[in-house]
This record gives structure tokens, C-alpha cells and sequence, in this order.
């Protein structure tokens, strides 16, 4: 009887121990295969640092074993040369790409409907909208050729992707031909993207299973069920370059780096405020060379400076400075050739700073000017030109107080006591005094 409980005993053990071993050797196995998508959150306008981020994200995806690389687009768009190189970096991924429009209100405008179109899974949130692809040339108005062939380029650089993705070539190029927009159900119904999704978890849901067709014809089905999501996040160099690329943080530092750079020149040996300025005026060139630039504006900008100069060195009655001011605001408004609204200097910002730097520019130009016109004088000649009291009667010669010091005078006629004086020269240390009121008798005590 004992024999039989302790035969059952280790038999239930047994299976018990052997289930556990079986579980605890799954567990890896289910992790192992639990599928990998790198994300990256692309809230930006294009331009360079955008596009460096997107290539980074592209080759961390494709050496992280990660099963696809999920781009979460919100855009009004950017510079064409940045969206070609990331078109490029998506349609090269090993792993397929999928950009989704997302959340809700968020858009893939001009640039970004590049970008959304060239994904392998083009996919938008609801309440969202893509399109307005027109290209912008960014320094000034072409002829209708040029115009025409900026167009077709940008056509045909949409069509080698569009159509190997097997999306509706013709409602594409309406947005770049006619800057039409569609909204996220549009855009679906016109097959210019795959699905709409609320989130997420939805999105990998209806992926799951899903063959798709990649740019070099090869099919891969897509197993997101349970993915585990790796954000990319932006590195410290990419949040800075970031941060200058704002052409409103750019024009500040060149201003604010010129006036420093001025006060060191003005008061040389300062160091500081030569050093501090130009810091500023480097990571602001810095900053501008991301971006396209007009020349015109810069030159405006030099012509202002000029401008003010003159009006403080030789003064117009303010005509020179109000030119120099108008120059200023004009540079700076146009400063940056903007394909988007957003990449612009704000009007608001471009005003103040002309205004506040004209100002100060004409103010300590003039501070300058006199300072250096002015001769520097010690002494007797120091008190040329200042009031002076007769302490004794001078016949012609006395003693006078001066600035509260004591000197020797001689005057031109006899000079009371206690007259109030003017000095108007002076021979070594002997100064010359002339009573305030010429005209006035004088007495004498003697």
C-alpha cells in the first residue's frame, strides 16, 4: 500500500517537474520570435536634419534584426532635395517600411506625400489629409519653362515609385499638378494608399499575414501579431541641429552675435562679448547653410547695416536709418526661401529684431562717433568751458574756485568778488576768466 502512494507520489512529481521544464524552454522560444518594429516619429518640417534622421532610422532598422520600420509622419512638408534622399533611403530599406499618417489632424503635405507614397505600407489615421505636392522653386518666380520642367521631374521622381507600388499613378500626380489634397477615407478610395487605421495596434493587426510586394518585385508576408515596438529616438546632435535649423533661433543668434562682436570692437579687450558674439554668429551661418538661402536678402541685410552707420556717423535726419530699417525688415522677412510656410522667419519676430537691432545699432554707433571726437583732457584743459566763482577781487589777477578746486585766474577787466565766471582758456596754469555777463558792470573792491 505504501509502495503504490509513493509510486503515484513521484509519478504526479514527475509530470509536474516535466511540465515546467517544457514551459520554461518555451518561454524563450516565444520570445525569440515575438517580431521587432523599429519607429520613428517624424514631426518635423524637411529639410537635412530630418533627412539624416530618417536615413539613421532606416540603417538601425535594417541592423537591428527588426521585422519593419514604422515612420510616423507629420509634416507640412520641406525641401525637395531632403525628400529625394529619403525617398531613396526608404525605397533601399532591406526591411519594409511602412509610413503612417498619424494621429488624427496630423498631414503628409507636399514633401510628406512623397514620402507616404514611396512606403511599402502607406497607411493614414482617420481625420487626417496628404497631398498639396506642387513643387516651390525656392529662389523666385521662374519662366514658364522652367516651370514646366521643375513640374514634369517632380512627376516623373513620383511615378518610379508610384507605380511599382501599384498605387493610382494618375490621383498622385493631380497633387503635384494641381496641389490637390485628400483626406485619409479620399486617399484610400483613390488607392493611393493601403489602409486606414485609429492606432497603433490596429494597424499591426490587419498588417498581419498581409503580403506585400517590395520596389524590386520581391513578396514578403508581414507578421506583426504582438510586435514589440523599438523607438528611435533623435541623439543629442540631431536635437541641436534641430534647434538651429528654426530660422527664427537662427536670426536671433546673428543678431545678437553682431551687436556683441560690435561692443568688442568698440571696447577692445573685453574678450567676453567678442568671444559669446562670435559663437553666436557661427552657429547661426551654421544653422542658415541647412537651409535654402536667399542672396539677395543677405545683401539686403549688409545694405542695412550700412545704412545706419551713415545715418550715426553723419546723420540724415533719420532718412538713412529709416532706409537702413526697411532694408533690415525686407532681408530678414526673406532671409530664408521657404518652400513651406513653417521653414519662413516669422513676420512678427523679422520686425522686432529689425527694430530693436536698428535702434540699438544707430545709438551705439553715435555713442562711438562722439566718444571719439572728443578729445581727452586733463588738467587746466579740462576745465575749459566751466563756470567759476572769484573768491578775492582779481585786478586783473586772483584767485577762483573751480569744480571745487582752487586756481589762479586773470581776467580781461577787474573782477568783483564772489562774480560768477566762465573759464575760456587757460596759459600753463594760470587760467583766463571772463565774467558770465559780458555786457553787465563790473565793481571792484580795490
Amino acid at each position: 500500500m505504501l509502495h503504490q502512494r509513493m509510486h503515484r507520489w513521484s509519478h504526479w512529481l514527475f509530470t509536474r517537474l516535466l511540465g515546467c521544464s517544457v514551459i520554461l524552454a518555451a518561454v524563450p522560444l516565444l520570445f525569440a520570435e515575438q517580431p521587432i518594429v523599429a519607429k520613428l516619429v517624424l514631426d518635423d518640417t524637411i529639410q537635412p536634419v530630418s533627412q539624416g534622421t530618417l536615413q539613421r532610422a532606416v540603417q538601425t532598422a535594417n541592423t537591428s534584426g527588426a521585422a519593419t520600420l514604422l515612420i510616423e509622419l507629420n509634416t507640412p512638408g520641406g525641401m525637395l532635395e531632403s525628400t529625394r534622399a529619403m525617398v531613396g533611403a526608404i525605397l533601399s530599406s532591406r526591411v519594409p517600411v511602412i509610413v503612417y499618417v498619424a494621429p488624427a489632424g496630423a498631414r503628409a503635405g507636399s514633401a510628406g506625400f512623397f514620402l507616404l507614397e514611396s512606403a511599402d505600407v502607406a497607411a493614414m489615421a482617420p481625420g487626417t489629409n496628404a497631398g498639396a505636392a506642387h513643387p516651390v522653386l525656392e529662389f523666385g518666380k521662374p519662366d514658364e519653362t522652367m516651370n514646366q520642367k521643375i513640374l514634369n521631374d517632380a512627376e516623373a521622381f513620383l511615378r518610379s515609385f508610384v507605380t511599382r507600388r501599384s498605387r493610382n499613378a494618375e490621383a498622385a500626380q493631380a497633387a503635384v499638378q494641381s496641389s490637390h489634397a485628400y483626406t485619409a477615407e479620399e486617399a484610400l478610395s483613390e488607392h493611393l494608399i493601403d489602409l486606414i487605421a485609429p492606432n497603433e495596434e490596429q494597424l499591426f493587426g490587419m498588417l498581419d499575414g498581409r503580403q506585400i510586394t517590395r520596389i524590386d518585385g520581391s513578396k514578403i508576408t508581414l507578421h506583426l501579431a504582438g510586435a514589440r515596438v523599438e523607438q528611435i529616438k533623435p541623439t543629442l546632435r540631431e536635437t541641436m541641429l534641430g534647434w538651429l535649423v528654426d530660422p527664427n533661433i537662427a536670426l536671433l543668434l546673428l543678431v545678437a552675435g553682431a551687436l556683441l562682436i560690435y561692443l568688442e570692437f568698440n571696447t577692445p579687450g573685453t574678450i567676453v562679448p567678442g568671444s559669446l558674439g562670435t559663437l553666436m554668429v557661427l552657429l547661426a551661418i551654421f544653422g542658415l547653410n541647412l537651409l535654402p538661402i536667399r542672396y539677395t536678402a543677405v545683401l539686403l541685410l549688409v545694405a542695412a547695416l550700412v545704412l545706419m552707420v551713415l545715418e550715426a556717423k553723419f546723420g540724415g535726419h533719420g532718412a538713412l536709418a529709416i532706409a537702413g530699417l526697411v532694408c533690415l525688415a525686407f532681408g530678414t522677412l526673406t532671409l530664408v526661401a521657404a518652400p513651406v510656410p513653417e521653414m519662413g522667419v516669422s513676420p512678427l519676430v523679422a520686425i522686432a529684431v529689425s527694430a530693436a537691432f536698428g535702434g540699438i545699432t544707430v545709438l551705439l554707433v553715435r555713442l562711438a562717433v562722439r566718444a571719439r571726437r572728443m578729445k581727452a583732457r586733463l588738467g587746466a584743459d579740462a576745465l575749459v568751458g566751466k563756470l567759476a566763482s572769484a573768491m578775492e577781487a582779481l585786478a586783473p589777477e586772483g584767485h577762483v574756485l573751480v569744480e571745487g578746486e582752487i586756481w589762479r585766474a586773470v581776467a580781461s577787466q577787474p573782477i568783483a568778488a564772489g562774480a560768477h565766471l566762465r573759464v575760456v582758456g587757460h596759459q600753463d596754469y594760470l587760467l583766463q576768466v571772463e565774467p558770465l555777463d559780458v555786457s553787465g558792470p563790473t565793481h571792484s573792491t580795490s
